[in-house]
């Protein structure tokens, strides 16, 4: 049994990078040798695991059975290994993050640097996206998520607090009248951010709520071109604010309707419940909750 084992993991690797070859470059052996071990992993098993085309591969039936299990006896080998490395003088280990790319060039990505400064035998590989990231398909071990939970099958942790702002380009609202509440904007341009509903909910000063459909000629996928498009006068949009204040000292963009609010959002942090590597993963989001990460403004 034991001499399988290293066939197992590399059968385990293989599925989760897709190919013989990036699993051979992951574990640093070539795609033959990978090929092989599968193989005779195989033939002593007497059952076919994986489908091979020229392009890709795939799991037979026996094969998504037998890697479940497999999956399962890593997690329960790797958690032995991290509940020692929690009690060792210095974390090791690789942990996979990603972060909203329009968070990339601030405190997050602070942090990333600072912990792995800190601790120079943890290695992390990092993915910046404003689309969501699977956790369990996608592989990683820990994902930082803007906006409001709704996956309770999730641990998580509430990281930081940040406003969002209505606003518009400087010219753009030179042009108009200025709105004294949310449904005046209804007959405005805007410009769409495909991550958020069509419809958007402000709040008075009073707590009455006003709804606004606006119609959008430009839909984006990334917070960054949103702010872009904004700056060059393409209609209203939100913002969070730390964007928005920037654009707003900048001259090139206008606060619309200040006095009425929209509802915060919250930035977690977001890991399996078993997770892989569950005592550096805890220990990274120890880390990042005393950060002082409580508002994005």
């Amino acid at each position: 049994m034991i001499d399988h084992l290293r066939q197992m993991a590399i059968f385990a690797r293989v599925v989760d990078e897709g190919s013989f070859r990036a699993a051979a470059k992951d574990i640093g052996l070539a795609p033959s040798r990978i090929s092989e071990t599968v193989s005779e992993l195989e033939a002593y098993l007497g059952v076919t695991l994986l489908y091979r085309t020229t392009r890709k591969i795939s799991l037979t039936n026996e094969g998504r059975i037998f890697y479940a299990r497999v999956v399962e006896m890593m997690r329960n080998a790797e958690a032995g290994l991290n509940e020692l490395n929690a009690l060792a003088m210095e974390p090791v280990g690789a942990l996979r993050v990603s972060i909203p790319a329009f968070l990339a060039a601030g405190p997050l990505s602070t942090a990333v640097a600072n912990f792995a400064r800190l601790h120079p035998h943890v290695a992390f590989s990092v993915t910046y996206s404003d689309k969501p990231m699977g956790l369990i398909e996608d592989g990683f071990d820990l994902n930082i998520r803007v906006g409001w939970l709704d996956d309770s099958t999730m641990m998580s942790r509430k990281l930081a607090a940040g406003q969002r702002y209505l606003v518009a380009g400087t010219d753009y609202v030179r042009e108009r009248k200025i709105p004294k509440r949310p449904s005046d904007l209804e007959d405005w341009d805007w410009i769409r951010y495909q991550q958020r509903a069509d419809v958007s909910e402000f709040t008075s000063p009073a707590g009455k709520v006003e709804k606004v459909t606006g119609q959008a000629q430009i839909e984006v996928d990334s917070i960054d071109a949103l702010y872009h498009i904004a700056t060059q006068n393409m209609g209203a949009t939100i913002l969070p604010s730390f964007l928005a204040e920037r654009g707003i000292a900048e001259g090139a963009l206008v606060r619309l309707i200040p006095d009425w609010t929209l509802r915060p959002l919250g930035i977690y942090a977001v890991w399996p419940d078993k997770s892989r590597r569950e005592s550096l993963t805890l220990l990274f989001v120890r880390y990042l909750a005393e950060q002082g990460l409580c508002d994005t403004e």
